[in-house]
């Protein structure tokens, strides 16, 4: 069966967790869209999974030796082992959130990683968290999260105030890595530092009033405090850092894009 309407019960459903940070929420779900990061899900988080109807026609109902994408190749394999609904394209088009849908579409459970979980589970000799406080931009929070994974972190730790992490514009911005890295949201962010310190984690806040990192010997189980994108990070959570940082810089800039500086500071 096709659906061929946008006032599907199913379409409208996708249509609010993808617009809507108060709908995933109640929901638990959120929506991932495109072929390569469908790739990287979970198959255990997979919800639900919608394709395209000319998806179906060009990339999964298609002779392997006539198909001309290599990007596809092993589409047809990959959809036998996966259960989904076919969309006629114009009903597509209503969930996607990009201009050129590729016609592939999930709705994904969400994680549900604690600090306990994320303490208890790092390598003590070689750990690097980074904690976010107000983080406003969703490309900076999956762009920090797609780099942490390069760089190796053990988790990411954020305001609850800080973008939804399942904004669909965070989510394209991991490239993947939302699925690999844990993410923990807490109501107090303080309190959360000092649980961390409390745990022999070594805490450095970047700030302007910060010593030059250069000339910083880093502990070997440490957590990078980032602040929001205008004001840094506020005067509490600063204030219990054990260190403060700052990254030299020179000519008249004064700080840096929060995603660029967090991606200095883990790769030091």
């Amino acid at each position: 069966m096709i659906i061929t309407s946008t006032s599907n019960d199913q379409i409208k459903k996708i249509v609010k967790l993808r617009e809507k940070s108060k709908e995933r929420k109640a929901e638990g779900l959120f929506v991932v869209e495109g072929i390569r990061i469908f790739k990287e899900i979970p198959a255990f988080d997979i919800d639900s999974v919608y394709v395209s109807e000319s998806f179906v026609k060009t990339y999964i109902n298609v002779d392997k030796e006539s198909a001309t994408d290599n990007r596809y190749d092993n589409i047809p394999d990959l959809f036998s082992r996966v259960d989904y609904t076919v969309v006629a394209d114009n009903v597509f088009k209503k969930l996607s959130d990009t201009v050129n849908p590729q016609g592939v579409l999930a709705v994904v459970r969400m994680a549900d990683y604690t600090l306990d979980e994320v303490l208890n589970g790092r390598n003590k000799e070689n750990s690097c968290i980074v904690v976010l406080d107000k983080i406003q931009d969703p490309g900076n929070l999956g762009t920090i999260i797609r780099t942490g994974e390069g760089a190796g972190i053990s988790a990411v730790v954020m305001s609850s105030d800080t973008v939804d992490l399942y904004n669909p514009k965070v989510i394209r911005s991991t490239m993947g890595s939302i699925f690999r890295v844990p993410c923990v949201i807490v109501d107090d962010l303080g309190a959360a530092v000092n649980e961390m310190k409390a745990s022999g984690v070594t805490t450095y806040a970047a700030h302007l009033d910060g010593e030059d990192i250069s000339s910083v010997e880093l502990a070997n189980d440490r957590a990078f405090l980032i602040g929001n994108e205008a004001n840094g990070l506020c005067d509490e959570v600063a204030s219990l850092a054990d260190k403060k940082i700052k990254i030299p810089m020179e000519g008249e800039v004064e700080s840096l894009n929060a995603a660029v500086a967090t991606a200095i500071l883990i790769y030091r």
